[in-house]
């Protein structure tokens, strides 16, 4: 949106200038005709090919700094299932190791637990088949389901309540993994109840890093770092991704999990 607004009011200038120039030239009604057109033209293509002037994704990502490019692009990266602002942090490994949810494997990496993970795609299945979007998300976040709205932005979406976002995932097998944990969870751990939204979300959403199998299609998942690509930049990311259907499970700036190191 941010992108798009900027490309807007750039048509808008254009449209101003071209429709003075032929005024003073030909009279305020051609003036106003022409430049109309040229307004409804320019939003045509920034409608269809996401911004006005050639090359301008790879002129913003050459010239532009980088903290103005996060800027534009900062609600299409990172993995968060709460957007609100955070208002208490969990030690999140610790927490599931505690519950039983998580153990250190023979190799020495962390994984689920045999009974989590045997519970986990109970429901994971159970959730797929019955498809029980609006209330899962109002269970998770503790709000009226009649209060959710969803909107789709590619392949991932994000939950509206009261005018804020309530969730945000980057494919529905993210959906369906946060689902089934937050069903399972509460059976687990016992602060569950007495966490807010914002814990929720990072519970949930550090769940999903020890997924193997993809809640949308059973395929295995893959963990590793890759370069993505918004209208504005490339970021290194971190990423936990299906092998077949290419589903996005998890996905965070490198960079953040450099400085966390």
């Amino acid at each position: 949106m941010p992108c798009t607004a900027v490309n807007t009011v750039i048509a808008i200038g254009v449209a101003v200038a071209v429709g003075y120039v032929v005024t003073t030239a030909a009279g305020s009604f051609v003036g106003t005709t022409v430049g109309g057109t040229v307004f409804a033209l320019s939003v045509a293509a920034i409608y269809f090919r996401g911004y006005l002037v050639p090359g301008t994704p790879t002129l913003t990502k050459r010239y532009f700094p980088e903290r103005v490019l996060a800027w534009f692009d900062k609600a299409e990266t990172g993995g968060q299932t709460a957007t609100a602002p955070a208002a208490e942090e969990i030690d999140v490994e610790a927490t599931l190791l505690d519950a039983g949810v998580l153990e250190e494997k023979p190799h020495g990496d962390l994984g689920l637990t045999p009974a989590f993970a045997a519970d986990f795609r109970e429901r994971v299945e159970r959730e797929r088949d019955e498809d029980s979007d609006r209330e899962a998300v109002a269970a998770i976040v503790g709000i009226d389901a009649g209060e959710l709205a969803f909107e789709e932005y590619g392949t991932a979406f994000v939950a509206h309540a009261d005018g804020r976002n309530v969730g945000r995932w980057e494919s529905r097998a993210a959906f369906l993994a946060d689902v089934a944990a937050g069903r399972a969870l509460p059976d687990y751990y016992d602060g569950w109840a007495d966490t807010g939204p914002a814990g929720r979300g990072q519970l949930l959403a550090g769940l999903r890093l020890f997924v193997e199998q993809c809640p949308a299609c059973d395929g295995q998942v893959r963990f590793g770092q890759e370069v993505v690509e918004s209208c504005c930049r490339t970021v290194d990311v971190v990423a936990v991704t299906c092998e077949d259907c290419n589903s996005r499970l998890f996905e965070v700036d490198a960079s953040d999990v450099a400085a966390a190191a």
